[in-house]
């Protein structure tokens, strides 16, 4: 029998925004515009194929696609089953898609077959626990007998939108990679995504007309940040990845309002004015940023660029996108020091920073960020382990050190496995990457540790520069070592073309530090 307090879930938020804003814009992409009313029908025309193949509550799906509202109406469909849905990255490999969809035990694979068709045939090949390919667009030949959803589905009744879950069940089961290489699955229960849409629509300063625009992937947190546009009854427009001028030119017609950008494509716009000053950008009200810090010299150009419209977000896939907020009206540049934070703990969040000892530091002094409340994950997917060194004392460990200032607001210092032991001083990446921005030659840094005999290990930096700079390694770290010490100023410099990202758009430390630590073992990822 449920429990009396039990409730609050992504099933109810979806079936419940379906039935109030029937008649609103709800999504589109390049090709298809939907109503919610329509989202509902084909959100409807799912649960009417899922459970057609025996699907229901404690089962799984996985999903590879790219941005389109199709899989945004299959992974609602699962919400209100109570199916779980694991999204595949659209960048990663073959290698690990094939893992996770095997890890995650999904009984389906839903699949972009204009995009993925050759990846998913070779994954099913791979995966012979996987029961069934479905494809949207026709995928392999006659005698394959893949069912393809978009000619199947518009000739399906919509079953009704009663959600069938409760609030631990598992929702979303994404996976992230661990220091083994090992990717590991997150469990977020419907408790958890209901907790961060409330809080996103409550705390965040959205404009009235709502209009947002995601550039990331959906199968991250492009699409997570959709369960709050659907409780406020907003529209989301889906773009199939980031082009700096399909970007502006959508926000110009479709008179965008909100996005959801990361640093690397914040660099990318402001790095080009002339691509700005031929588009009419001024409907924008929010411009929210996160998944990686964002240099305080690269804010402060992008707030002249775009005006003072910028949120901050502060999450992990294990405690999703609203631990912390830094809100519009604190990205004060009369405060210099507020632009490197990351904002307050949100109100359903317990924060403090301990030590190794888990005891609490002091104001000023750094410790590991950990987490309480409705937001946290429900643990690691078959990783009772892991899942028990998470929850050590009681709280969930983020594995990011910060320092609380005496107004309460937190400063992410870095990846507490990103520390640099360098001739017995603690170096934090980031520290010396956003010395390294702050330089008005540099555009993008990103800085590793190297194996060194004398030092243990030595900081090392990588740059990109902006258009027409010109500057020497020497006067690069001369400039870091003014700003943060001598500790701090890398021992070497190398001046790129192009910087390695991963997929959600962050400086790829694992690629820089590869060829340095390739014979060695440093459990870094």
């Amino acid at each position: 029998m449920p429990s009396l307090h039990t409730g609050g879930t992504a099933g109810r938020l979806i079936a419940d925004a379906v039935a109030r804003f029937a008649g609103r814009p709800a999504l589109a992409d390049h090709r298809t515009r939907w109503t919610y009313a329509e989202l509902g029908d084909w959100i409807g025309r799912f649960v009417t194929r899922f459970q057609a193949l025996g699907l229901g509550k404690g089962n799984g799906i996985a999903i590879l696609t790219g941005n389109r509202v199709e899989p945004w109406a299959a992974i609602c469909a699962a919400n209100i089953l109570g199916i779980r849905y694991t999204p595949l990255h659209p960048l990663a490999g073959e290698d690990d898609h094939a893992f996770i969809l095997a890890d995650c035990e999904a009984r389906v694979l839903i699949v972009d077959a204009e995009r993925f068709g050759p990846r998913a045939l070779a994954i099913r090949a791979r995966v012979p626990a996987l029961e069934h390919l479905l494809s949207l667009g026709p995928l392999g030949g006659p005698l394959d007998g893949i069912p393809d959803l978009l000619e199947e589905l518009p000739r399906l009744e919509p079953a009704p939108l009663d959600p069938q879950v409760e609030a631990e069940d598992v929702s979303l089961l994404c996976y992230t990679g661990g220091t083994t290489g090992r990717s590991k699955g997150i469990m977020l229960p419907h408790r958890a995504i209901a907790a961060m849409a409330s809080t996103i629509a409550a705390e965040w300063e959205w404009p009235a007309d709502l209009r947002y625009a995601a550039v990331t992937p959906i199968s991250h947190a492009g699409g997570i940040m959709l369960y709050p546009i659907m409780l406020m009854g907003g529209s989301a427009r889906l773009l199939p990845g980031f082009d700096g001028a399909e970007f502006c030119r959508t926000v110009a017609e479709e008179r965008i309002t909100a996005a959801f950008l990361v640093p690397t494509i914040v660099n990318t716009l402001v790095e080009d004015p002339a691509l700005l000053a031929r588009h009419d950008l001024s409907s924008l009200g929010l411009i929210v940023y996160g998944a990686a810090p964002m240099a305080p010299d690269l804010l402060r150009r992008a707030i002249d660029a775009f005006g003072p419209i910028f949120l901050q977000l502060y999450g992990q896939s294990e405690a999703p996108q609203c631990v912390t907020t830094l809100r519009r009206v604190d990205h004060d540049l009369g405060r210099p020091e507020r632009l490197g934070s990351c904002g307050r703990p949100t109100a359903l969040c317990d924060v403090k920073l301990f030590d190794a000892d888990m005891r609490e530091v002091a104001v000023g002094e750094p410790g590991e960020l950990c987490v309480r409340g409705p937001l946290v994950m429900a643990g690691y997917w078959r990783r009772p382990e892991l899942t028990e060194q998470a929850f050590h004392g009681g709280w969930l460990h983020t594995g990011d050190v910060a320092r609380r200032d005496a107004e309460g607001f937190l400063h992410i210092v870095d990846r507490t496995r990103d520390m640099i032991i360098s001739g017995g001083f603690n170096i934090y990446p980031r520290e010396v990457e956003d010395a390294l921005m702050a330089h008005p030659a540099v555009s993008l840094a990103g800085v590793i540790g190297i194996p060194d005999a004398k030092w243990g290990e030595a900081v090392k930096g990588f740059v990109t520069l902006r258009p027409g700079a010109a500057v020497e390694a020497a006067e690069l770290q001369a400039h870091v070592k003014a700003v943060r010490g001598a500790p701090w100023s890398p021992k070497s410099i190398d001046i790129v073309a192009r910087m390695p990202l991963t997929g959600l758009g962050k400086v790829d430390r694992k690629a820089l530090r590869e060829p340095y630590w390739r014979d060695r073992t440093r459990g870094v990822n």
